[in-house]
């Protein structure tokens, strides 16, 4: 990948206890637009991904390789709602083109 990092900055829109506290968007013509680090009350969960998939863009969540190789999750959402309003606040935080304060 030859990405080169564009802009990283401290985000303050929240949604509950969900916050994102750094978008980390990426130039380039790969398919990661860029990294998150999201807080959830007192916790930090950073490597959140902005991915333009073949049906649009959507939010993957923190991986970790296991030792068959194989990507696993990290972070699970444990209800479709929480994974919808994860996805809702960080697409919308990309598509903010700065006009809200980081």
């Amino acid at each position: 990948m030859t990405h080169t990092q564009r802009n990283q900055e401290e985000h303050t829109m929240s949604t509950g206890e969900l916050t994102i506290k750094r978008m980390t968007k990426l130039d380039g013509t790969g398919s990661v637009k860029a990294f998150c680090d999201v807080s959830v009350g007192s916790f930090l969960i950073k490597s959140f991904k902005v991915v333009d998939g073949k049906n649009g863009l959507f939010v993957s969540m923190p991986r970790e390789q296991g030792k068959n190789g194989q990507w696993y999750d990290s972070v699970i959402p444990l209800t479709k709602q929480a994974r919808e309003a994860l996805t809702e606040l960080v697409l919308e935080a990309f598509n903010d083109n700065g006009e809200k304060s980081f």
